[in-house]
């Protein structure tokens, strides 16, 4: 009995390694089919994370497969893809960097180039030569042609004076009134040539026409053909629009960083690859009626007559400026959900995230408080892409888990 005690026992030591060995193999083959079982993610939300294909719950776009053990922070491009993916890279360095704040305006009539055409005498307008606003108006062209009672009495009087300084031309008291006579006439508007016609044809002519003194475009017409006016009274109004006011909106607290004789870039909406320089020629102190807001004043020339008063304009203030500073172009630079970062190039044609903090900001640059130093080579153009390569082949956000 003991011989076969002694027997089991032996044959029990010598199937407990097979059995050992058996089941590491078992957990390694196990284990080996776990490593290569492939799992897939949403490009656009990469916290989506499952091992067969599907679609994304969020937004229904297609899951791609990725390699979750890959814990490398960087990608590694060969030469042909940082070429068709327009990969360009500057090196940070440091520099003046000036910010600007937007102000709302508008353009308005300049009324320096305003003109109001009014009736030198009082009487019947006989003929209105322009009958509808917009028309363009050049100096010295007709507008209107005028029957005035008052201006045929001046001329009559006017004939009498000179008839007596004729028949007594030593009487010096006719001479006087004869030049008196003349005189009314020309504060009527008559120029010599007419007065002169007067003499020669002895003939009174209540009719008067008067051209155009300035050159615009009207603008309102304050009469019709028929109408009676009376001396002083406005038939229309010509504006010119070969240069406009700008005026733009300024907080009073805002108004601190805007002097009198400061150089501003205006953008008119819709020309916006056509910024003009302005000088700021007025601030008015008073606030609007209504509102909680300044304004400022300048001019623009307006060649071609292309812009129109009442469209809308873009002034850009300077607010500040600061030099020394590290600044990186606008697009260089990625905004998500877990903060701001910037891709770096490395040697190998690889390129890693670092996450970074802004500063002041304008419409090219953004200032780099942290996260960069100066020779530092930064992405460019082709950041959005390797955000968007990041997430396809690591399946994560770029910034997930960094801290700064």
């Amino acid at each position: 009995m003991e011989r076969k005690a002694f027997i089991k026992k032996v044959a029990l030591v010598s199937l407990v390694p097979g059995l050992f060995l058996a089941a590491c193999k078992e957990t390694a083959k196990k284990g080996g089919e776990a490593a290569k079982e492939q799992t897939y993610t949403c490009p656009m939300h990469p916290q989506i994370v499952q091992n067969h294909p599907g679609t994304c719950p969020i937004c229904a776009m297609d899951l791609v497969p990725f390699d979750k053990n890959n814990k490398d922070a960087a990608l590694t491009l060969g030469e042909s893809q940082i070429a068709l993916a327009n990969i360009t890279t500057i090196t940070v360095g440091t520099g003046a960097l000036s910010n600007f704040k937007q102000l709302n305006g508008r353009l308005v009539t300049d009324p320096e180039k305003t003109a109001v055409i009014s009736s030198r005498v009082p009487g019947r307008v006989e003929v209105l030569y322009i009958k509808e606003t917009g028309v363009k108006v050049t100096k010295g062209q007709p507008l209107y042609k005028i029957y005035s009672e008052q201006l045929a009495t001046l001329q009559q009087e006017y004939l009498l004076a000179a008839a007596q300084v004729k028949q007594f031309p030593e009487d010096a008291r006719f001479r006087q009134i004869a030049v008196a006579a003349r005189q009314k006439l020309v504060l009527y508007d008559q120029s010599d040539a007419q007065i002169n016609a007067l003499l020669q044809s002895q003939k009174v002519n209540p009719y008067v026409t008067y051209p155009a003194t300035v050159s615009g475009i009207v603008s309102e017409l304050s009469v019709s053909e028929g109408q009676y006016v009376s001396e002083g009274g406005a038939v229309m109004r010509l504006e010119g629009y070969h240069q406009l006011w700008v005026e733009a909106d300024v907080y009073p607290a805002e108004a601190a960083a805007v002097k009198v004789g400061q150089s501003v870039k205006v953008m008119v909406a819709g020309y916006e690859n056509e910024p003009q320089q302005m000088t700021v020629q007025f601030i008015n102190p008073v606030l609007q009626s209504g509102s909680q807001l300044m304004q400022l004043r300048g001019t623009i020339a307006n060649p071609d007559n292309r812009w129109q008063p009442g469209m809308q304009a873009v002034i850009s203030l300077p607010v500040k400026s600061s030099g020394d500073v590290l600044s990186l172009p606008v697009d260089a630079v990625i905004r998500d959900g877990k903060g701001t970062h910037v891709w770096i190039a490395q040697a190998g044609g690889k390129f890693a995230p670092r996450m970074v903090k802004t500063g002041m900001e304008n419409f090219d640059a953004v200032e780099i408080t942290e996260g960069l130093e100066e020779g530092d080579k930064v992405v460019v153009t082709g950041a959005y892409l390797l955000y968007s390569e990041y997430i396809l082949k690591k399946g994560a956000d770029p910034m997930a888990g960094m801290q700064h």
